[in-house]
């Protein structure tokens, strides 16, 4: 087990620790690229330091940048460094690590750590255990469907799901207890700010429509989806152009998945190449929302992005497909424009009709803006203190005498 950010067992006050519930974030990666590692990130650094001590364990990597936010935020992070799912063994860092902090609670992000914090945290007597799902499909998976239900429903103490019709899902397909599911929004979690220019990057003048997505790019996000969306809007605003932040997922081999090279083949059959930009990884998606006039999101399944917030909270009008939580946030044609997923048609007559219309796309920002303000990373860090003091009742009833005293 590797140490990161100077930690030494014992390094944080004994006495401001025992007020407050301690609490270890588990996830096998963690950047500033994935919404649910941004997530994690942010609810990390944004928790009420008087309700809870958070820490983090990261089984796999971490990014500088991600360790850097951590450090500013004083939250002890060690780094596991599995790097093949053959090196188990590294897993007994965890266990260690455990058994030694005494943690209230082990709050674990994504399946593959779902499964092992819940199993590990269970024997090593944890008292409170959560886990914690971003996004649901339960298609073509069985072994999940199965580890969900038998496994990790059955040991954690609550599951976290991130929107209603995620939650439905967990309880009708994978059987999991619905007393022991709980809803729980993701927030928006800002970038540090980027300087880019992008219209000056790619020669475009300030009047040339221009729409923005940012994304992994991996299936479910179906890019080649906007794609073709995006050779019919072309067809009716000929000088409009699509940017596209992000890139192919690394695999285990340290090598990208080719999917960006299938998704620029595409662009090239279309006869849309010269309108469509790859951009790669970039650390300026907040630059790029506020240079476009539209935003796009065409993902086949979704939790609760966090790129529809960060459009909401730029003022980026968003065409988006009404899957998962994205209905919960976005009011059709009030606060964003919701369309069918795999339905290149209705993605492209929102995008044109956006692009066409200035005041709209004013009275759409207008009302995103507003709307945001619910789902801010400092309220949700908020509830999800609630959520862990509920759960370990020496610290709510602690909390509650101490609120009762400060009211009097």
């Amino acid at each position: 087990m590797n140490p990161v950010l100077g930690y030494t067992p014992g390094s944080i006050a004994e006495p401001m620790t025992r007020a407050r519930v301690k609490v270890l974030f588990v996830i096998n990666k963690l950047g500033e690229q994935g919404g649910a590692e941004r997530f994690t990130l942010g609810l990390a650094a944004n928790l009420p330091r008087d309700r809870v001590e958070p820490w983090v364990c990261v089984t796999r990597s971490a990014t500088e940048g991600a360790l850097r936010m951590l450090s500013e935020a004083g939250v002890p992070c060690v780094v596991l460094d599995r790097r093949t799912r053959w090196q188990s063994h590294r897993m007994l860092g965890l266990a260690r690590l455990l058994r030694r902090e005494h943690f209230d609670v082990v709050h674990t992000h994504m399946f593959g750590s779902n499964l092992w914090g819940t199993v590990m945290g269970r024997v090593t007597g944890v008292p409170v255990l959560i886990a914690h799902e971003h996004t649901w499909s339960f298609e073509g998976n069985p072994a999940r469907v199965w580890a969900d239900r038998h496994i990790i429903g059955r040991l954690a103490t609550r599951f976290v799901a991130v929107s209603s019709p995620d939650a439905e899902r967990m309880v009708k397909h994978e059987g999991v207890p619905a007393e022991k599911v709980v809803v729980m929004p993701t927030g928006y979690v800002p970038r540090r700010p980027g300087n880019g220019n992008i219209r000056a990057e790619l020669g475009l003048a300030d009047g040339v429509p221009l729409v923005a997505t940012a994304a992994v790019l991996r299936p479910q996000k179906a890019i080649d989806v906007l794609l073709d969306a995006f050779a019919l809007v072309l067809e009716r605003i000929p000088d409009a152009h699509l940017v596209i932040a992000g890139d192919s997922m690394m695999r285990a081999d340290g090598r990208r998945d080719p999917l960006r090279r299938t998704l620029e083949e595409r662009a090239r059959e279309l006869g849309v190449a010269e309108s469509v930009h790859f951009l790669g990884v970039r650390d300026d998606v907040d630059a790029i929302l506020r240079a476009a006039d539209a935003a796009a999101l065409s993902s086949d399944f979704e939790g609760s992005p966090l790129f529809v917030f960060e459009c909401m909270a730029h003022g980026t009008p968003i065409v988006s497909t009404a899957v998962g939580g994205i209905p919960d946030v976005i009011e059709d044609a009030v606060s964003g424009v919701l369309v069918p997923r795999r339905d290149p048609r209705a993605l492209a007559a929102g995008l044109a009709d956006v692009l066409a219309d200035p005041h709209r796309r004013v009275a759409l920002s207008a009302a995103a803006r507003l709307r945001v303000g619910e789902f801010t990373i400092d309220s949700v860090a908020g509830r999800f203190a609630d959520l862990y003091e509920e759960l370990t009742p020496s610290h709510g009833a602690s909390r509650a005498t101490a609120r009762s005293a400060a009211a009097r």
